[in-house]
């Protein structure tokens, strides 16, 4: 029997990685790690794994996160103001969605 698994994270929600430091948006939300097993490290596979768009003063990445590897930090209600006008809509709520796309 499995287990349902509930993520800790929405979609539009501003991140950071607990390790590496970098700040971005989630984008989207796996049930565990969509790859190999082995692929993982000592990550536990079992667990939703982010693709989280990140985006730095030298421009953005995209990153593929555990999430016991990321943190809600309240203090982080926005990426930069110049980020989320170019890219996203920002609801009052402070998630945020590709400009392309409607928040629902």
């Amino acid at each position: 029997m499995t287990h349902p698994v509930s993520a800790r994270f929405g979609l539009g929600q501003i991140v950071r990685h607990r390790i590496a430091g970098f700040r971005g948006v989630v984008v989207d939300v796996d049930a565990a790690f969509a790859g190999r097993r082995e692929d993982t490290g000592p990550i536990s596979p079992d667990q939703p794994f982010y693709q989280v768009l990140a985006l730095g003063t030298d421009g953005g990445f995209m990153a593929y996160a555990s999430e016991d590897s990321l943190e809600h930090d309240p203090e982080l209600s926005t990426l930069t103001e110049d980020a989320g006008q170019r890219f996203f809509n920002v609801d009052a709520s402070g998630h945020h969605a590709p400009l392309a796309c409607a928040i629902h």
